[in-house]
Parts: structure tokens; C-alpha cells; sequence
């Protein structure tokens, strides 16, 4: 049996998205998403705690990033972790892990007022990219999504 390696977040970008185009015409974007999470503990102080996260988005995705996403906005990533490691200029090795995104949604509006229709995952499906405040799943094209023989599993 095979593992699964699924990652879902839903946060807040910290920063614009930094995108480059590789030698090889392919473009990425790197993200930074913070999501927090608040409690109260025993002395009844409320406590709010931040993780950030480092999410990679490829091709389609990585063109959505640049045109629609800048700091503050929310966006619902799902993808896989991945671990890269390289020597840095002093040759000690260094590490990072990642979310390599393979869906994205825009939530809210975004900043020129326009809302983008559809973007292409890096496997080449299309992803509904609306407003809003609970992440659905796209229908593929030409789908109503009122079949009652499609089964969500």
C-alpha cells in the first residue's frame, strides 16, 4: 500500500508572490501563507499562534499568482510537501520543505476589482477561481455538477 502526502491550507499571503520564469520557459511562483490558530489556556488568556508556510506553484498557477495575488490576500492552497536540499556557499548542506501546490483558489476579491474565471493546475485541469468564504471543488467544464449519479467518492 501507498502512502498519502496531501496538504490543505487556507491562509493569508505575508508577501507578494515572487515569480521567475526558468530556463526552461517554466514558470514558478513562491508564496508565503500564514494561518493562525487562537485558544485560551488555563489562565484564560487568549493566545494566537502563526504558522507560515512556503508553497510553490507551477505554470498556470504560477501566472493566476502574479496576476492576482498580493499581500493580505486569502487563498486556499491544496498540493503535496516536498523536501529540497542543496550546499549553500559554504558548502554545509541545507534543507527546506515546501507545499508544491496543485490547486488554488482565490477567496475575497481581488486587488483591480476583476475576478479571474479559471486557472489552469499544474496537471493541466481547469480551477474554478471565485469568491468566497468556504473552499469548494470545481466542476469540470460543461458539468452543472446536478448529476445525481456522481458519486463524491
Amino acid at each position: 500500500m501507498s502512502g498519502v502526502n496531501k496538504v490543505i491550507v487556507l491562509g493569508f499571503l505575508g508577501i507578494d508572490p515572487e515569480v521567475r520564469t526558468l530556463e526552461s520557459g517554466a514558470k514558478l511562483a513562491r508564496l508565503r501563507i500564514a494561518t493562525s490558530e487562537a485558544y485560551t489556556a488555563k489562565d484564560g488568556q487568549r493566545i494566537e499562534q502563526t504558522e507560515w508556510h512556503n508553497v510553490v506553484v507551477w505554470r498556470g498557477l504560477a501566472d493566476v499568482a502574479e496576476k492576482y495575488l498580493t499581500k493580505g490576500k486569502q487563498v486556499y492552497i491544496e498540493g503535496k510537501l516536498k523536501t529540497r536540499s542543496w550546499k549553500d556557499q559554504e558548502g554545509n548542506d541545507r534543507y527546506t520543505t515546501e507545499i508544491v501546490a496543485d490547486n488554488m483558489q482565490l477567496l475575497g476579491r481581488s486587488g483591480g476589482g476583476e475576478r479571474p474565471q479559471e486557472a489552469q493546475n499544474s496537471g493541466g485541469q481547469s480551477t474554478q477561481q471565485q469568491p468566497q468564504t468556504q473552499p469548494q471543488s470545481a466542476a469540470p467544464a460543461g458539468d452543472s455538477g446536478n448529476d445525481e449519479d456522481d458519486l463524491p467518492f
